[in-house]
């Protein structure tokens, strides 16, 4: 038999790299679509049109860099990264931003560390917080849930606000945010953290129709959408339950011991829990194969890590989610917990 040596990812199961992201790329569907319902078919416009650009600049760095650009697309890796970062940005976000977050996730975050396998962070969260940074308005306009918007962006509209601006009556995207009904279009998280800020209570806070159930409307059935997406990942073995564990242990861990101390500067845990980005940070960003641990406790170290300091940036930071911020954080650790947690060699004292 002949002994191969190569990079990160490695897996314990006989399935190619290719089949693993195509799994994770298939398992997202679900919130997929349940972000499409609520939010419309701007996430599904973002989600083709950021597939071609990542293929395009995937390409392009192979043709540079002197290798076939099929063996590169093959693998799947710019394909999940693209989709990362399309569900992840506003559905309504102008093309642009598409464009150049996924010149830094794939040209920058990417193929300057050596391609897929020696990138330390993960490219979609290196994108997404350059985007963030950048960009605050264009990634903070979110849209209201069309169930309970006054003007609802159609297929032809969001096609048309993405490429130009404008919706097909002439409307900007911010003459269609300061609308009649009155109703903010940034998330449940930005409302309450926003909120808190003027001094409001969270009584008054989730007085407004955008507070629905759990987590606001429509947010609660995106992430529980997500979390059963992950829990099949789990139950393929494309991912270990390892990561998802640790960051929804430490959210809830940091969220609780804040709630108890302070119970009205926040949300209670689980309104933390499936608000944002949670479930899609905690099975489908966090466990990355190649920028993650790779112990057993490592990983578990490492999901907490990210989940409790999910908690500290949504409460204390300037951001209103933090997924991005946490686990690019973590990324950073990562050297230092799996020296700290390596299992010791067999038959050493």
């Amino acid at each position: 038999m002949a002994f191969f040596i190569a990079s990160s990812p490695h897996t314990q199961k006989r399935r190619s790299l290719s089949n693993m992201m195509l799994l994770v790329a298939i398992c997202a569907i679900p919130g997929i679509l349940a972000q499409t319902y609520f939010f419309g078919f701007g996430t599904i416009i973002q989600v083709l049109f950021a597939i071609l650009v990542a293929w395009s600049f995937e390409s392009i760095v192979m043709l540079l860099r002197g290798r076939s650009p099929f063996n590169a697309l093959r693998d799947n890796s710019a394909l999940l990264t693209a989709l990362l970062l399309a569900i992840a940005i506003p559905p309504l976000s102008p093309w642009w931003i598409t464009v150049i977050g996924l010149f830094f996730a794939i040209v920058i975050a990417k193929h300057l560390y050596g391609g897929i396998g020696q990138n330390l962070f993960n490219p979609a969260m290196v994108a997404y917080v350059v985007l963030l940074i950048s960009f605050p308005v264009q990634m903070t306009s979110w849209a209201t849930p069309a169930q309970i918007s006054s003007t609802p962006v159609g297929a032809t509209d969001a096609l048309s606000l993405i490429f130009s601006g404008f919706n097909i009556d002439g409307m900007s995207l911010q003459q269609i945010r300061t609308g009649v009904d009155g109703i903010t279009m940034a998330t449940p998280l930005d409302t309450v953290k926003t909120g808190l800020g003027h001094g409001q209570t969270l009584s008054e806070i989730t007085s407004s129709p955008l507070f629905s159930g759990i987590a606001g409307f429509g947010w609660e059935w995106v992430n529980i959408m997500f979390l059963i997406g992950g829990l099949a990942m789990i139950k393929l073995r494309v991912i270990q339950w390892y990561i998802p564990a640790g960051v929804l242990a430490g959210m809830l861990g940091m969220s609780l011991v804040l709630f108890i101390i302070a119970p009205g500067a926040q949300g209670s845990p689980l309104f933390q829990l499936f608000s944002g980005a949670t479930m899609l940070g905690a099975f489908f960003i966090a466990t990355d194969p190649v920028s993650a641990a790779t112990t057993v406790k490592g990983r578990l170290i490492f999901g907490a890590l990210i989940g409790v300091l999910v908690i500290i940036i949504r409460t204390f930071g300037g951001f209103p989610d933090g997924i991005a911020f946490a686990v690019i954080i973590a990324n950073m650790c990562v050297p230092l917990i799996d020296y700290y947690t390596k299992p010791r060699t067999y038959g050493h004292k």
